[in-house]
């Protein structure tokens, strides 16, 4: 029996490189002009993408059945951390409707010292963002709130904003409820937990870095308290609808206890959730209507405050399907990529300078920060460069978790420093601080790829593959 070695029928063609690269290119305009310029749908550009590389593909002469196989084997491979991703909504609604977030943004706020502004803004933002999962949501409240303090005390708004930003994506991106955060694992097949656990080599010191820097810049600010009516009105407000107990921490220990012991993460996280729907009857007098609705299409709080209503409004199934219609229309595209065999011409040339660890690094932050200048998607900059770039690292043995935590950091945590992008637009609209202001004083957006590229010259923290299948957890 012969055996193909470039797995093709002897009617298909092999493409060249320029042939290769017209999907690329024409993926790069639509988004770059499609979705950076006039604001179009990602999902529906994707599409088009797909479109055209689908009759790429019958022009090389193969059937659709083929290409067909191509998408439903690239999606078949993200299922779990898709279905990841539903109980991540699921988990969000139920832990809100019992109090869980709630409780813990009240006492952050409470028990947080306001003596120096910066560092407070930092990491107040940053276990905003963790609990909730949004750094946007966070920006919106806290950040708006802190933005009129920084005013009030004659803060300059450029250091306040970056302070806000910084925290506020720190925390985004260490949060398993974070939509940014579930879709890194998924480009690059790895794991939630793995992902998470691997991000705090790099993420936690540049982090640390950025505080260091607020503490000895705020010190000559000399803000000795802060009072501020807005997050006055939060805690107020929280504690007003919420009931607070000690064991609306059950869920969270539950979801951590899943996470150390390395067991199955969908079951620890839907027993999390029904805990919480349980505590959301004893505590917060809910019915199970409203949990119901709550798992399904998110927690509508309604306390008859702005600020807290759009803080704590979230989660839920439905929450994730705009992130999942990204990831199907975009691993459409990668899946006739790939059976085509226009992605593997693609990798051989990339293979040939990315031999070493560090040319593989250098590879995938260029790729992810080239993919947010152009389209200004925090989700397409982990997309894209991960599903391009997955085979390589398989190839070179190095772990899935290098990949994903590389193009979030690269990718995702860079968009909100890109004016242009959907990120800059919503930042600078909110809290009134042009992008550019804010840039310098985000540290821990940019520390964090500059200490990636360090471990890709060093090879620290650069796992090894362990296991075929990295989607399971302590892979």
């Amino acid at each position: 029996m012969s055996i193909n070695p470039d797995n093709k029928t002897p009617h298909q063609k092999k493409p060249n490189l320029a042939v290769a690269l017209i999907p690329i290119v024409a993926m790069g305009l639509l988004l770059g002009i499609g979705y950076g310029i006039y604001k179009i749908s990602p999902q529906v550009l994707l599409v088009s993408a797909a479109f055209i590389t689908g009759c790429l593909g019958l022009l090389l002469r193969f059937t659709w059945r083929e290409m067909e196989r191509g998408i439903v084997d690239s999606i078949h491979k993200a299922m779990p951390a898709i279905l990841i991703m539903l109980c991540v909504g699921i988990l969000i609604g139920a832990w809100i409707a019992s109090g869980t977030i709630p409780m813990v943004i009240y006492y952050g706020l409470k028990l947080i010292s306001p003596k120096f502004f910066l560092v407070t803004a930092c990491f107040v933002c940053s276990i905003t963002s963790i609990t909730t999962g949004t750094s946007w949501g966070t920006i919106g409240t806290l950040g708006v709130a802190f933005i009129g303090i920084a005013m009030g005390l004659g803060i300059p708004l450029g250091p306040a904003a970056g302070a806000i930003v910084a925290g506020a994506y720190f925390g985004d991106k260490m949060s398993p409820f974070s939509d940014v955060t579930n879709l890194a694992p998924v480009a690059a097949g790895s794991n939630l937990f793995d992902h998470i656990k691997h991000m705090l080599w790099s993420a936690t010191p540049a982090w640390l870095l950025g505080l260091f820097i607020y503490f000895l810049v705020g010190l000559k600010y000399g803000a000795e308290s802060v009072e501020s009516e807005t997050m006055i009105l939060i805690t107020q407000t929280l504690k007003a609808n919420f009931h607070f107990n000690i064991f609306l921490l059950l869920p969270m220990a539950i979801v951590f206890y899943f996470a150390a012991t390395k067991k199955p993460t969908i079951p620890g996280m839907l027993l999390s959730s029904f805990v919480a729907g349980i505590l959301a009857i004893i505590f917060q007098k809910a019915s199970i209507t409203e949990i119901a609705t709550a798992l399904n299409t998110g927690y509508q709080a309604n306390t008859g405050v702005e600020q807290v209503d759009k803080l704590i409004s979230r989660g839920g199934m439905m929450s994730m399907m705009e992130t999942q219609l990204v990831a199907f229309t975009a691993f459409s595209f990668g899946g006739i990529m790939q059976r085509t065999g226009l992605l593997a011409i693609i990798l051989e040339k990339v293979m040939k300078f990315a031999s070493k660890i560090w040319s593989i690094v250098l590879t995938t932050i260029a790729s992810s920060i080239v993919t947010a200048l152009v389209t200004g998607s925090s989700y397409l900059s982990m997309i894209i460069p991960g599903e391009l770039l997955a085979p390589v690292y398989k190839k070179k043995n190095l772990a899935a978790k290098n990949l994903s935590r590389i193009i979030e950091e690269s990718g995702a945590i860079i968009v909100p420093l890109i004016p242009w992008s959907m990120a800059g637009v919503y930042i600078t609209g909110t809290i009134g601080v042009s992008t550019y202001s804010y840039l310098p004083w985000a540290i821990m957006n940019y520390a964090a790829v500059i200490i990636l590229a360090i471990f890709g010259f060093t090879k620290f923290s650069m796992a090894p593959k362990i296991r075929e299948d990295e989607t399971q957890i302590g892979s």
